[in-house]
């Protein structure tokens, strides 16, 4: 029976305790030194490098926060070393060493088998709780069927300013239609288009219901009273 307690209760940092000034950046070890200080749990972002080192990065290169315009596809692990705001998921997770839950959001810019094969080498021996969550239908799919052991999530929301995303695919996401297949334990949908009514019928029929990213105390307990919970980010909930 998986124990999703953690999820519907615990106080989560979205991408680590970061600051919006971004004197503490996000999915950085001083994030995560943050949150495990504070007791928080961890919500952080994975991806893989070419050579299939998987590291704890949001985009798919490192422009934003690096200044590198170099994609993680291009890259193998010898060629982050001297980059202080990307360190390997296996750096990451020595560095909790199972004081805090986990709520890893896998980010595959590229083949999703590829990223989930070597995701769960990298957490093979850890101690700690955790639990994978993703925008990617197919790979939470995936672990339904590889690691139906794992606490799996699917993450949604409306996608109203993404231009680019096909209209069949952005209605059945935001319909959280591929559900049917998937069987995620629990949904992860964006505070903006929150409440709604796909995840109150996902609340009735038993699935756990999160919120991604409360900015607010205001937002922060619309979502508690609504659904279970939401991570948040740029202030500090009340207890």
């Amino acid at each position: 029976m998986k124990d999703l307690t953690w999820i519907k209760t615990r106080l989560i940092a979205h991408r680590g305790l970061h600051t919006a000034d971004r004197k503490i950046p996000e999915n950085t070890m001083a994030a995560f030194r943050a949150a495990i200080d504070a007791g928080y749990g961890i919500e952080m972002d994975i991806n893989a490098l070419g050579d299939g080192t998987v590291v704890v990065f949001h985009d798919k290169n490192l422009e934003r926060l690096c200044g590198d315009p170099r994609y993680l596809r291009d890259l193998s692990a010898p060629d982050i070393r001297t980059e202080e705001r990307i360190s390997t998921l296996r750096e990451v997770l020595d560095f909790v060493a199972g004081r805090v839950p986990l709520l890893i959001e896998l980010k595959p810019f590229g083949p999703y088998e590829f990223l989930a094969r070597n995701f769960m080498k990298t957490m093979e021996g850890y101690q700690g709780v955790w639990a994978m969550h993703s925008f990617h239908p197919k790979t939470v799919n995936w672990f339904r069927i590889h690691h139906p052991d794992v606490i799996r999530g699917q993450i949604s929301e409306f996608f109203e300013r993404d231009q680019d995303m096909n209209k069949i695919l952005k209605y059945a996401m935001k319909h959280l239609l591929f559900n049917v297949v998937a069987k995620p334990d629990f949904i992860n949908y964006g505070v903006h288009d929150m409440p709604n009514r796909w995840c109150d019928r996902a609340q009735k029929r038993g699935i756990t219901v999160i919120g991604y990213a409360a900015r607010s105390q205001e937002v922060f307990d619309m979502m508690r009273s609504h659904y279970s919970n939401a991570v948040f980010e740029f202030f500090i909930p009340k207890q």
